[in-house]
Protein backbone atom coordinates (compact mmCIF):
# COMPACT_ATOMS: atom_id res chain seq x y z
CA UNK A 1 0.00 0.00 0.00
CA UNK A 2 2.88 2.20 1.26
CA UNK A 3 5.45 1.73 -1.44
CA UNK A 4 7.37 4.54 -0.58
CA UNK A 5 7.17 4.55 3.29
CA UNK A 6 8.31 0.52 3.21
CA UNK A 7 11.15 0.79 0.48
CA UNK A 8 15.11 0.49 0.86
CA UNK A 9 17.47 3.38 1.26
CA UNK A 10 21.36 3.85 1.28
CA UNK A 11 22.75 6.27 4.02
CA UNK A 12 26.67 6.32 3.50
CA UNK A 13 26.51 2.83 2.34
CA UNK A 14 24.96 1.20 4.68
CA UNK A 15 21.01 -0.12 3.50
CA UNK A 16 17.75 0.81 5.16
CA UNK A 17 15.37 -1.72 5.15
CA UNK A 18 11.90 1.01 4.89
CA UNK A 19 12.17 4.94 4.92
CA UNK A 20 11.46 4.35 9.12
CA UNK A 21 13.97 5.83 11.37
CA UNK A 22 13.21 6.20 15.41
CA UNK A 23 14.04 9.90 16.17
CA UNK A 24 16.37 10.55 19.58
CA UNK A 25 14.26 10.65 22.14
CA UNK A 26 15.17 11.09 26.16
CA UNK A 27 12.74 9.87 28.86
CA UNK A 28 15.52 9.26 31.60
CA UNK A 29 15.55 6.02 30.96
CA UNK A 30 19.49 5.61 31.96
CA UNK A 31 20.58 4.61 34.99
CA UNK A 32 22.00 7.24 37.51
CA UNK A 33 25.21 8.59 35.77
CA UNK A 34 24.79 8.42 32.95
CA UNK A 35 24.52 4.46 32.81
CA UNK A 36 23.15 1.64 30.21
CA UNK A 37 20.45 0.49 32.73
CA UNK A 38 18.16 -2.94 32.18
CA UNK A 39 14.80 -0.02 31.31
CA UNK A 40 17.38 1.13 29.41
CA UNK A 41 18.05 -1.78 27.33
CA UNK A 42 14.44 -3.20 27.17
CA UNK A 43 13.33 0.24 26.16
CA UNK A 44 15.47 0.06 23.02
CA UNK A 45 14.66 -3.41 22.02
CA UNK A 46 11.48 -2.92 21.79
CA UNK A 47 11.50 0.19 19.98
CA UNK A 48 13.70 -1.63 17.61
CA UNK A 49 11.48 -4.72 17.32
CA UNK A 50 8.93 -2.62 15.81
CA UNK A 51 10.24 -2.64 12.58
CA UNK A 52 11.53 0.34 11.86
CA UNK A 53 15.37 0.58 9.82
CA UNK A 54 17.11 2.73 12.42
CA UNK A 55 17.36 3.57 16.14
CA UNK A 56 19.07 6.74 17.13
CA UNK A 57 19.70 6.86 20.75
CA UNK A 58 18.96 9.73 22.52
CA UNK A 59 21.73 12.14 23.07
CA UNK A 60 24.75 10.55 25.29
CA UNK A 61 27.51 13.28 26.72
CA UNK A 62 30.70 13.90 25.74
CA UNK A 63 31.81 15.56 28.88
CA UNK A 64 30.24 14.59 32.18
CA UNK A 65 28.97 16.52 33.74
CA UNK A 66 29.92 19.89 32.35
CA UNK A 67 27.98 18.82 28.66
CA UNK A 68 25.38 17.07 30.55
CA UNK A 69 21.44 17.88 30.63
CA UNK A 70 20.81 15.76 33.74
CA UNK A 71 22.72 12.95 35.96
CA UNK A 72 20.92 10.43 33.68
CA UNK A 73 22.19 11.18 30.06
CA UNK A 74 24.17 8.90 28.85
CA UNK A 75 27.69 9.15 28.92
CA UNK A 76 30.06 8.47 25.98
CA UNK A 77 32.89 10.79 27.56
CA UNK A 78 34.51 7.68 29.00
CA UNK A 79 35.80 4.09 28.41
CA UNK A 80 33.84 2.71 31.84
CA UNK A 81 30.76 3.03 30.26
CA UNK A 82 32.17 0.55 26.94
CA UNK A 83 30.63 -2.08 28.29
CA UNK A 84 27.09 -1.12 28.56
CA UNK A 85 27.16 0.70 25.19
CA UNK A 86 28.03 -2.40 23.82
CA UNK A 87 25.06 -3.99 25.27
CA UNK A 88 22.90 -1.44 24.34
CA UNK A 89 23.97 -1.60 20.82
CA UNK A 90 23.95 -5.33 20.37
CA UNK A 91 20.61 -5.39 21.83
CA UNK A 92 19.16 -3.24 18.53
CA UNK A 93 21.00 -5.04 15.88
CA UNK A 94 19.34 -8.19 17.60
CA UNK A 95 15.94 -7.37 16.50
CA UNK A 96 17.52 -6.51 13.29
CA UNK A 97 17.90 -2.90 12.99
CA UNK A 98 20.50 -0.58 12.44
CA UNK A 99 21.86 1.00 15.57
CA UNK A 100 23.33 4.95 15.60
CA UNK A 101 24.09 6.69 18.90
CA UNK A 102 23.84 10.64 18.87
CA UNK A 103 26.33 12.53 20.93
CA UNK A 104 26.29 15.96 22.62
CA UNK A 105 27.16 18.47 24.39
CA UNK A 106 24.14 20.76 25.94
CA UNK A 107 26.34 23.90 26.82
CA UNK A 108 23.96 26.78 28.30
CA UNK A 109 21.59 24.00 28.92
CA UNK A 110 23.56 21.88 31.02
CA UNK A 111 22.59 20.56 34.28
CA UNK A 112 25.48 22.15 35.98
CA UNK A 113 25.91 25.26 38.66
CA UNK A 114 28.29 27.17 35.92
CA UNK A 115 27.57 26.08 32.44
CA UNK A 116 29.53 26.91 29.42
CA UNK A 117 28.21 28.60 26.47
CA UNK A 118 30.06 30.43 23.36
CA UNK A 119 29.30 33.67 25.36
CA UNK A 120 28.10 34.72 28.76
CA UNK A 121 23.63 35.25 27.40
CA UNK A 122 21.39 34.41 30.89
CA UNK A 123 20.06 31.21 30.32
CA UNK A 124 16.88 30.32 32.32
CA UNK A 125 18.16 32.56 35.47
CA UNK A 126 21.59 31.33 34.83
CA UNK A 127 25.10 33.31 33.36
CA UNK A 128 26.99 30.86 31.45
CA UNK A 129 30.78 30.84 31.17
CA UNK A 130 31.93 32.14 28.22
CA UNK A 131 34.68 29.22 26.51
CA UNK A 132 38.05 30.20 25.81
CA UNK A 133 39.53 28.86 22.48
CA UNK A 134 41.74 26.78 24.14
CA UNK A 135 38.29 25.07 25.60
CA UNK A 136 36.75 25.19 22.65
CA UNK A 137 38.93 22.73 20.98
CA UNK A 138 39.15 20.83 23.67
CA UNK A 139 35.29 20.33 23.33
CA UNK A 140 36.48 19.60 19.39
CA UNK A 141 38.28 16.91 20.65
CA UNK A 142 36.16 15.38 23.30
CA UNK A 143 33.50 15.13 19.99
CA UNK A 144 35.99 13.30 18.40
CA UNK A 145 36.95 10.69 20.89
CA UNK A 146 33.08 10.49 22.05
CA UNK A 147 32.43 9.67 18.45
CA UNK A 148 35.30 6.67 18.36
CA UNK A 149 33.70 5.33 21.56
CA UNK A 150 30.21 5.17 19.39
CA UNK A 151 31.81 3.20 16.97
CA UNK A 152 34.47 0.71 18.67
CA UNK A 153 30.64 -0.10 20.48
CA UNK A 154 29.14 -1.54 17.85
CA UNK A 155 26.93 1.02 16.39
CA UNK A 156 26.48 1.29 12.83
CA UNK A 157 26.58 5.28 12.79
CA UNK A 158 26.87 8.23 15.12
CA UNK A 159 24.86 11.85 15.11
CA UNK A 160 26.38 14.73 16.18
CA UNK A 161 23.35 17.10 18.00
CA UNK A 162 23.21 20.22 16.12
CA UNK A 163 19.46 20.57 17.52
CA UNK A 164 17.46 21.59 20.17
CA UNK A 165 19.87 25.09 20.73
CA UNK A 166 22.38 22.78 22.64
CA UNK A 167 26.01 23.77 22.31
CA UNK A 168 26.62 23.14 18.33
CA UNK A 169 23.71 24.74 17.57
CA UNK A 170 24.53 27.76 20.23
CA UNK A 171 27.89 28.76 18.22
CA UNK A 172 25.41 29.04 15.26
CA UNK A 173 22.93 31.30 16.51
CA UNK A 174 23.09 34.88 16.71
CA UNK A 175 21.01 34.96 19.60
CA UNK A 176 23.59 32.95 21.54
CA UNK A 177 26.74 33.69 19.86
CA UNK A 178 28.32 37.13 20.94
CA UNK A 179 31.81 36.78 20.17
CA UNK A 180 34.04 39.54 18.28
CA UNK A 181 36.87 36.19 17.41
CA UNK A 182 36.95 34.22 14.84
CA UNK A 183 34.01 31.94 16.15
CA UNK A 184 31.38 34.65 16.47
CA UNK A 185 29.74 37.50 14.58
CA UNK A 186 29.36 36.36 10.56
CA UNK A 187 27.69 33.30 9.47
CA UNK A 188 30.74 32.50 8.51
CA UNK A 189 32.71 32.73 11.73
CA UNK A 190 29.55 31.29 13.59
CA UNK A 191 29.46 27.81 11.53
CA UNK A 192 33.30 27.62 12.54
CA UNK A 193 32.85 25.70 15.11
CA UNK A 194 29.98 23.04 14.09
CA UNK A 195 32.31 22.39 11.29
CA UNK A 196 35.79 21.88 13.16
CA UNK A 197 33.34 19.32 15.33
CA UNK A 198 32.37 17.55 12.01
CA UNK A 199 36.31 17.27 10.69
CA UNK A 200 37.87 16.34 13.82
CA UNK A 201 35.01 13.58 14.07
CA UNK A 202 35.27 12.66 10.47
CA UNK A 203 39.50 12.12 10.95
CA UNK A 204 39.18 9.96 14.03
CA UNK A 205 36.22 7.63 12.63
CA UNK A 206 37.17 7.07 8.82
CA UNK A 207 34.42 6.21 7.04
CA UNK A 208 32.27 5.16 9.87
CA UNK A 209 29.12 7.29 8.70
CA UNK A 210 28.20 10.35 10.60
CA UNK A 211 24.87 12.12 10.77
CA UNK A 212 23.81 15.15 11.99
CA UNK A 213 20.71 16.41 13.97
CA UNK A 214 19.79 19.35 12.41
CA UNK A 215 18.13 22.90 14.11
CA UNK A 216 16.96 24.45 10.87
CA UNK A 217 14.75 27.86 12.74
CA UNK A 218 15.01 28.00 16.53
CA UNK A 219 11.42 29.75 16.43
CA UNK A 220 12.57 32.89 18.45
CA UNK A 221 12.62 36.42 16.41
CA UNK A 222 16.33 36.79 17.25
CA UNK A 223 17.42 33.49 17.19
CA UNK A 224 18.98 31.19 14.20
CA UNK A 225 16.15 31.03 11.19
CA UNK A 226 16.41 29.10 7.89
CA UNK A 227 17.74 31.51 5.71
CA UNK A 228 20.84 31.17 7.68
CA UNK A 229 20.66 27.45 8.68
CA UNK A 230 19.90 26.08 5.29
CA UNK A 231 23.76 27.97 4.19
CA UNK A 232 24.88 25.70 7.21
CA UNK A 233 23.15 22.57 5.41
CA UNK A 234 25.21 23.51 2.09
CA UNK A 235 28.46 23.80 4.19
CA UNK A 236 27.66 19.79 6.13
CA UNK A 237 27.33 18.72 2.89
CA UNK A 238 30.25 19.80 1.81
CA UNK A 239 31.64 17.86 4.64
CA UNK A 240 30.39 14.91 3.27
CA UNK A 241 27.65 14.23 6.65
CA UNK A 242 25.74 10.93 6.05
CA UNK A 243 22.04 12.70 6.50
CA UNK A 244 20.40 15.74 7.93
CA UNK A 245 17.69 15.24 10.15
CA UNK A 246 15.84 18.15 10.63
CA UNK A 247 14.13 19.93 13.41
CA UNK A 248 12.86 22.81 14.84
CA UNK A 249 12.64 24.72 18.11
CA UNK A 250 14.94 25.10 21.19
CA UNK A 251 13.81 24.76 24.95
CA UNK A 252 13.53 28.47 25.02
CA UNK A 253 10.73 28.08 22.72
CA UNK A 254 8.75 24.98 23.20
CA UNK A 255 6.47 25.90 25.47
CA UNK A 256 5.65 29.36 24.01
CA UNK A 257 1.85 29.25 23.71
CA UNK A 258 2.09 29.57 19.18
CA UNK A 259 4.67 26.58 19.67
CA UNK A 260 2.57 24.48 22.09
CA UNK A 261 -0.01 25.07 19.58
CA UNK A 262 2.29 24.14 16.51
CA UNK A 263 3.44 20.99 17.81
CA UNK A 264 -0.08 19.49 18.08
CA UNK A 265 -0.49 19.40 14.55
CA UNK A 266 0.37 16.62 12.49
CA UNK A 267 3.79 17.31 10.58
CA UNK A 268 4.55 20.20 12.08
CA UNK A 269 8.40 20.18 11.57
CA UNK A 270 8.09 19.08 8.03
CA UNK A 271 8.05 22.17 5.69
CA UNK A 272 11.49 22.88 8.03
CA UNK A 273 12.81 19.57 6.38
CA UNK A 274 11.64 20.19 2.63
CA UNK A 275 13.53 23.87 2.92
CA UNK A 276 16.67 22.02 4.02
CA UNK A 277 16.26 19.01 1.05
CA UNK A 278 15.73 21.77 -1.52
CA UNK A 279 19.28 22.79 -0.86
CA UNK A 280 20.96 19.48 -0.34
CA UNK A 281 21.86 16.54 -2.38
CA UNK A 282 22.04 13.92 0.56
CA UNK A 283 18.97 12.02 3.14
CA UNK A 284 17.20 14.52 4.87
CA UNK A 285 14.93 12.75 7.85
CA UNK A 286 11.79 14.55 9.40
CA UNK A 287 10.01 14.22 12.11
CA UNK A 288 7.41 15.78 14.11
CA UNK A 289 3.99 13.91 15.17
CA UNK A 290 4.00 11.89 11.89
CA UNK A 291 0.78 10.04 13.17
CA UNK A 292 -0.23 8.58 10.02
CA UNK A 293 0.96 6.55 6.97
CA UNK A 294 -0.52 8.60 4.56
CA UNK A 295 1.04 10.76 5.60
CA UNK A 296 4.01 9.69 5.71
CA UNK A 297 3.79 7.98 2.46
CA UNK A 298 2.77 12.07 1.22
CA UNK A 299 6.11 13.49 2.61
CA UNK A 300 8.17 10.95 0.92
CA UNK A 301 5.99 10.97 -2.27
CA UNK A 302 6.45 15.14 -2.77
CA UNK A 303 9.90 15.11 -1.84
CA UNK A 304 9.76 16.60 1.47
CA UNK A 305 12.43 14.59 2.95
CA UNK A 306 14.13 10.88 2.49
CA UNK A 307 13.31 9.56 5.19
CA UNK A 308 10.54 9.37 8.10
CA UNK A 309 11.83 10.10 11.90
CA UNK A 310 9.33 8.92 14.38
CA UNK A 311 9.51 9.49 18.30
CA UNK A 312 6.39 9.14 20.86
CA UNK A 313 4.67 8.12 17.69
CA UNK A 314 6.50 5.04 18.20
CA UNK A 315 7.33 4.95 21.63
CA UNK A 316 3.42 5.08 22.15
CA UNK A 317 2.72 2.02 20.32
CA UNK A 318 5.85 0.12 19.36
CA UNK A 319 3.35 -1.84 16.61
CA UNK A 320 2.53 1.51 14.46
CA UNK A 321 4.97 0.31 11.83
CA UNK A 322 3.75 -2.91 11.13
CA UNK A 323 0.39 -2.23 11.62
CA UNK A 324 0.72 0.62 8.79
CA UNK A 325 1.91 -1.69 6.78
CA UNK A 326 -0.72 -4.33 6.90
CA UNK A 327 -3.43 -2.17 7.13
CA UNK A 328 -4.41 -1.70 9.93
CA UNK A 329 -3.91 2.07 11.19
CA UNK A 330 -7.42 1.81 12.84
CA UNK A 331 -5.80 0.04 15.83
CA UNK A 332 -3.09 2.55 16.29
CA UNK A 333 -2.61 3.73 19.72
CA UNK A 334 -1.84 7.54 18.78
CA UNK A 335 0.27 10.03 21.24
CA UNK A 336 -2.63 12.38 22.59
CA UNK A 337 -1.59 16.30 22.00
CA UNK A 338 -3.46 17.24 24.23
CA UNK A 339 -2.40 15.33 27.26
CA UNK A 340 -0.74 18.37 28.67
CA UNK A 341 2.89 16.96 27.54
CA UNK A 342 3.30 14.68 30.80
CA UNK A 343 6.03 12.73 29.38
CA UNK A 344 8.20 15.91 28.94
CA UNK A 345 7.11 17.43 32.19
CA UNK A 346 8.21 13.83 33.84
CA UNK A 347 11.71 14.41 32.59
CA UNK A 348 11.93 17.87 33.20
CA UNK A 349 11.56 16.74 36.66
CA UNK A 350 14.74 14.59 36.23
CA UNK A 351 12.08 11.56 36.24
CA UNK A 352 11.62 8.66 34.06
CA UNK A 353 8.86 9.12 31.51
CA UNK A 354 5.68 6.93 30.98
CA UNK A 355 3.04 7.74 28.15
CA UNK A 356 -0.56 8.49 29.21
CA UNK A 357 -1.98 6.64 26.44
CA UNK A 358 -0.33 2.94 27.89
CA UNK A 359 -2.74 0.37 29.04
CA UNK A 360 -3.19 -1.04 32.44
CA UNK A 361 -0.95 -3.89 32.13
CA UNK A 362 1.89 -1.62 30.32
CA UNK A 363 1.99 0.94 32.29
CA UNK A 364 1.77 -1.75 35.70
CA UNK A 365 5.33 -3.39 33.41
CA UNK A 366 6.87 0.06 33.36
CA UNK A 367 6.27 0.79 37.03
CA UNK A 368 7.30 -2.64 38.37
CA UNK A 369 10.67 -1.73 35.98
CA UNK A 370 11.50 1.27 37.78
CA UNK A 371 10.84 -0.56 40.77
Amino acid sequence: MYTHLFSELKVSGITLKNRLTMAPLYLGYAGEGGKVSSLLLEHYRLMAKSGVSMIVVENSTIDHPTGSGSDRTLRADTNDNADGLKKLSSTIKQEGCLACLQINHAGRFAGVHEPVAPSAVETFGKIPKALSKTEIRSVVNRYADAALRVKNAGFDMVELHGGTGYLLAQFLSPRTNKRNDEYGGSFENRQRFALEVVTAVKNKVGDFPVGYRFLADEWLPDGLQLNESVRFARSLESECIAYLSVMGGTYESFFLPNIVSKSKENGYMVDLAAAVKREVHIPVITAGRIATGSLAESILEEKKADLIGLARVLWADPEWPEKTKTGKENDIVHCDPDCGDTCMKLVMKKKPAFCVRWNHDKLKKWKNRIG
